[in-house]
């Protein structure tokens, strides 16, 4: 029984530690009228951050897919998120729709998918948790979504909180 449970509950946690949402346009959820500002001018990317692009092209690259290309307004509404995200402490897809509601204004997408995460030290292991979570390989292996957007912040504990938001154009 003492083994059962040491198998299951690192799974349990890995479970926990990342969640995925997507959205498809729906004319009836989002009204596309308002006009929202989003400032992208001073997005800049860490190499934690960089890596995990490239390593989500390069994934998706080889099952036959398109890259994704960066922008920085998705990267500003993922920014967002993952601040919220340590201001609760804790992950949550909180206001998705309120971020895809955004995209679909400011951006012109017309689906939005978000994977969320916390406590990775790397690229591969964030990766490597996403992929190994079937509604978060939708979301990275999803062969209509064009762009792409990633935030990670440290937490004052040093754990990394992660945002990687997908979009289709």
């Amino acid at each position: 029984m003492k083994t059962n449970i040491q198998l299951i509950l690192p799974l349990l946690v890995l479970s926990f530690l990342s969640f995925s949402c997507s959205t498809e346009n729906n004319d009836d959820l989002y009204s596309q009228e308002s006009e929202i500002t989003i400032d992208a001018s001073t997005v800049t990317y860490t190499s934690l951050e960089s890596n995990i692009l490239d390593l989500v092209n390069a994934h998706r690259t080889s099952i036959g897919l398109n890259d994704l290309e960066i922008l920085n307004l998705v990267s500003s509404v993922a920014e967002e998120h993952t601040m919220y995200m340590i201001e609760n402490g804790q992950i949550s897809h909180d206001n998705f729709d309120d971020r895809a509601q955004q995209l679909m204004s400011a951006a012109k997408a017309k689906s939005v998918a978000e994977n969320v995460a916390f406590g990775y030290s790397t690229a591969e292991g964030v990766l490597e948790g996403w992929l190994n979570s079937d509604s978060h390989r939708a979301a990275i292996e999803n062969s209509k979504f064009t762009h792409f957007g990633i935030s990670t912040e440290c937490n004052n504990n040093g754990r990394n909180y992660f945002t990687n938001i997908f979009i289709k154009k």
